[in-house]
């Protein structure tokens, strides 16, 4: 039950997300979907850790309800994301 719920907040925009910028590289990431905030919490220190031992530099994150079309975007596409904001 709970995965429908999920999934119908994931469609209709309304689960959380988890929005991870780095400068080095410039990447946005996201990661999810959640149910609640409190649960994007709790699994935001794994994320962080995997993201720090690959190198990243610089690292902003943002937990918010959002529907994200890509789960990772690169230098250039993240560069015109932020334009667009």
């Amino acid at each position: 039950m709970i995965e429908l719920l999920l999934k119908l907040q994931d469609f209709l925009g309304l689960a959380y997300w988890i929005e991870i910028k780095t400068e080095k590289p410039k990447c946005i990431y996201y990661f999810g979907p959640f149910l609640t905030d409190k649960e994007a919490k709790s699994n935001l220190n794994g994320y962080l850790e995997d993201l720090k031992e690959e190198g990243a530099k610089e690292i902003k994150v943002t937990i918010k309800r959002c529907k994200p079309t890509q789960l990772t975007i690169f230098q250039e596409e993240a560069e015109e994301h932020l334009k667009k904001k």
